[in-house]
């Protein structure tokens, strides 16, 4: 039987129906808002999960790690996925098979069901960003694309930090199972819309018939599979103290690095890396993994402080933290104005970036009795600050890849977003716990009786319990106690101001890579070919 040549393969696509390309964005938008919303919207419910499915605490984070070990092992592959299946098919199934999952996640009547039916929903969820961002791209001219990145970029920013908020929310007035279906409505709409107003392009036809990379596919799994456990159950097992994350780093290091010598030099790569040959799309990516360490780093921290430090109930926290993604609503549509009027978008990064440093600062002068308000203004500023780093940065990583490449490209750039963002879980976790042990040791070396502060404090708080019907040995033993409590609120309080400070340092420390990054070429008045 003749060989179709890619010319008759061409010839025979169906031509491609003129829609409106907003259409497309509010289609894709739908399916990334309900996997981004999945990652975060989880989290305040464990907990209820854990009493209600007779497990621990410890034991239902798996349905946490389950869903983005599998997300990200899928991340990486979508590009191939893509191209070997068709980007419609593909995101039809993805959207399909998240929300079957989500109603298999509700019904799970076991832990153990649960975190098999999260592997499944993270694995078909992994899939639904990269191809999102890339049809979105190819969708608008190069000129446009801000506008279309600043409204697809809501979902992104705005998501995460809906997700707790609305998670809390289900959980309290109705129950754990409703995260789950939440997804339902928005996943038929999704699958409806994707059916009727996406097309695949005609190069995406040309490689169905390329052979399967399964060593690379292989060890990308393992890899990234033992680096995601590693960094989700490193604090809990306190680190390299356990022959567990030891075991699992190793394994990392091992399995991602033959897998990086594979794919340079593999004849079907499952994943291009010589895509990071273009220095602005290498630059783009790492700065976008310092973004997801940042803003997945703070975005922990805030809700620990408030409801540790300020008695904040979980669902008040996460109200409190949501001026976040009412800043990035606010200022996104600004945004993809500046940049349609061809401002340069490296301008508006290190605004950005400049923005987001000095909301962090502000957060590091936060005291015990710091009230709503001095949380609200510095994260509606942040929120600003994500808008113009978000957008232009999208725009810009991807103003030199071709869109044959586009779904590789959005791929690892959406990988590296999720694994900074659970490096620097990790790490501001582990950060947190550390400093506070430092400073309560040197707290406590200034309780003696050779400090007279120490010894007036002490004096001054037996005397009130006495002075409220305590013996004198209770109310001793009480306003020690007593003491004590307020120098753990001081350590905590400390340890969080300097967190939030090296945030703010590490995001001044992004702004000479933007410098790094090429100016678009439609800015600058050329012709982007494609």
């Amino acid at each position: 039987m003749p060989v179709a040549s890619e010319n008759d393969i061409t010839l025979r696509t169906p031509a491609r129906p003129v829609i409106n390309p907003w259409i497309i964005a509010i289609t894709v938008m739908l399916s990334t808002f309900i996997e981004v919303l999945d990652t975060s919207v989880v989290n305040v419910s464990l907990p209820h999960i854990a009493g209600d499915l007779s497990a621990t605490v410890s034991e239902a984070t798996w349905v946490l790690t389950s869903y983005l070990v599998a997300n990200a092992i899928i991340l990486p592959m979508t590009g191939w996925l893509g191209n070997r299946f068709g980007r419609k098919r593909l995101l039809m199934f993805a959207v399909t098979g998240f929300t079957t999952a989500s109603v298999l996640c509700g019904l799970a009547p076991t832990l153990g069901l649960l975190v098999l039916f999260r592997v499944f929903q993270g694995a078909t969820g992994g899939v639904l960003q990269p191809i999102s961002q890339s049809v979105l791209l190819e969708t608008f001219p190069p000129e446009k694309r801000g506008k279309a990145m600043a409204f697809w970029g809501v979902g992104i920013v705005v998501a995460p930090i809906l997700g707790p908020t609305l998670g809390g929310w289900l959980t309290d007035a109705y129950s754990w199972r409703w995260v789950f279906y939440i997804n339902v409505p928005v996943g038929i709409a999704s699958v409806i819309m994707t059916s009727l107003y996406l097309w695949d392009p005609p190069y995406v036809k040309r490689k169905i018939g390329q052979t399967i990379d399964w060593w690379g596919m292989g060890m990308l799994a393992v890899g990234i599979a033992a680096l995601q456990i590693m960094l989700d159950k490193g604090q809990e097992l306190d680190w390299f103290g356990s022959h567990l994350i030891t075991a699992l780093a190793v394994t990392a290091v091992v399995a991602l690095t033959a897998f990086v010598i594979w794919e340079l030099y593999a004849k079907d790569p499952i994943v291009h890396l010589r895509v990071f040959k273009d220095r602005t799309y290498a630059t783009g990516v790492a700065l976008m993994t310092v973004l997801g360490f940042v803003l997945y780093g703070s975005l922990v921290l805030l809700p620990i402080f408030l409801q540790v430090l300020l008695n904040y109930t979980s669902v008040a926290a996460g109200i409190w933290t949501s001026p976040r993604g009412v800043g990035a609503l606010l200022f996104m549509p600004l945004c993809g104005i500046l940049l349609s009027k061809r401002w340069d978008p490296r301008v508006l990064l290190t605004l950005g970036i400049t923005t987001g440093a000095v909301s962090m600062f502000i957060l590091g002068h936060m005291s015990l009795s710091s009230g709503t308000w001095d949380i609200f203004w510095p994260l509606i500023l942040q929120g600003m600050g994500m808008s113009f780093i978000f957008v232009p940065l999208s725009t810009t990583t991807m103003d030199g890849i071709s869109n044959k490449e586009m779904g590789n490209a959005t791929s690892l750039f959406s990988l590296m977003r999720n694994l900074g963002a659970s490096i620097g879980i990790a790490f501001v976790t582990m950060l947190l716990a550390r400093r506070q042990q430092v400073h309560q040791q040197i707290l406590v070396s200034n309780l003696n009786p050779y400090n007279p502060t120490y010894r007036a404090a002490l004096a001054g708080a037996q005397a009130n319990f006495m002075a409220h019907g305590y013996d004198k040995a209770t109310a001793a033993h009480q306003a020690l106690a007593g003491i004590y409590g307020s120098l753990l609120q001081q350590s905590s309080l400390i340890s969080f101001v300097e967190e939030f400070w090296l945030m703010g340092v590490i995001f001044f420390l992004m702004v000479p890579l933007v410098w790094l990054m090429r100016r678009p070429k439609h800015i600058r008045g050329g012709n982007v070919g494609h």
